[in-house]
């Protein structure tokens, strides 16, 4: 591949990822915005804020676990990578290093549902 293919790839690539993170914070917002409107509704002023403080709670809980899935899995893969350049059969085993990154963010977000159910 030519470095100006590479490019317009990776270009692409982070449009996506924009594109994806911007729906997931407006349809979060949105969710959230239900469930203060509902809380407010009932009249008790601490359940507003117990609403609030769970739904940032859970917001934050999933963007640290997903940067650091995305920052581990970038930094492992492109080292299995490297190894299974040199040794293909160690392709299988780094794969699992991977996937050990990958579930920060499948347990970060679990902890995100666990903490909206509260709401």
């Amino acid at each position: 591949m030519r470095i100006e293919e590479t490019m317009k790839i990776k270009t692409m690539l982070h449009r996506m990822t924009g594109t994806l993170l911007a729906g997931a914070f407006l349809s979060g917002t949105s969710a959230m915005a239900a469930e203060v409107q509902q809380a407010a509704s009932s009249g008790d002023p601490t359940s507003v804020y117990r609403a609030v403080g769970l739904g940032a709670a859970a917001a934050f809980a999933i963007a640290v676990s997903v940067l650091g899935a995305g920052y581990a899995v970038g930094r492992v893969g492109a080292a299995a990578l490297g190894a299974a350049a040199e040794k293909p059969e160690l392709l299988t085993r780094s794969i699992i290093f991977v996937a050990l990154a990958e579930g920060l963010a499948v347990l970060g977000f679990a902890v995100a549902m666990m903490l909206l159910q509260k709401i």
